[in-house]
């Protein structure tokens, strides 16, 4: 993954899958995949865990947050780049909505576990269960480190 202060590395099962590659590769539109390539280039990989501080993200409780876009690529790009003086550029058709489920660990790494697209189902039982499959894929991720405990930057 293209990186900037912080490293994107995707969460790879003992099967070699990468849920969230995956997902961001077969479930998204092509919008919504133009967005948040943006949204892990310009905001995640720049300010990792940071972004809790922000509107893009949000702890959810032990050891992961969420990455929370819902604007389109020309919009975030608008928005978040400083040399941007062109006029607000007008949002595309698609709805745009996704949860980025990650985790912070080593000297300035973050691990991307999995995601959704909250646009499709708002609903907190949907929520739930996704943050629960990150949760286990951390889980997961912790057991097979050398160290088996996570560590923040």
């Amino acid at each position: 993954m293209p990186t900037g202060r912080f490293t994107l590395e995707f969460y790879r099962s003992p099967d070699g899958d990468e849920p969230a590659r995956r997902w961001m590769q077969k479930r998204l539109s092509a919008p919504q995949r133009r967005a948040l390539d943006a949204a892990l280039r310009l905001i995640l990989a720049v300010h990792g865990v940071g972004v809790c501080g922000s509107e893009y993200g949000r702890h959810v409780g032990r050891g992961l947050f969420e990455l929370r876009l819902d604007e389109d690529e020309a919009t975030l790009v608008h928005k978040v780049s400083p040399a941007s003086a062109a006029p607000r550029p007008a949002r595309s058709g698609d709805r745009i909505l996704l949860r980025v489920f990650c985790h912070a660990y080593g000297d300035r790494i973050v691990l991307l576990l999995g995601g959704y697209d909250k646009g499709a189902d708002p609903s907190r039982r949907k929520q739930r269960l996704e943050i629960a499959r990150a949760r286990a894929r951390l889980d997961d991720f912790l057991r097979r480190r050398p160290s088996g405990r996570a560590e923040t930057p």
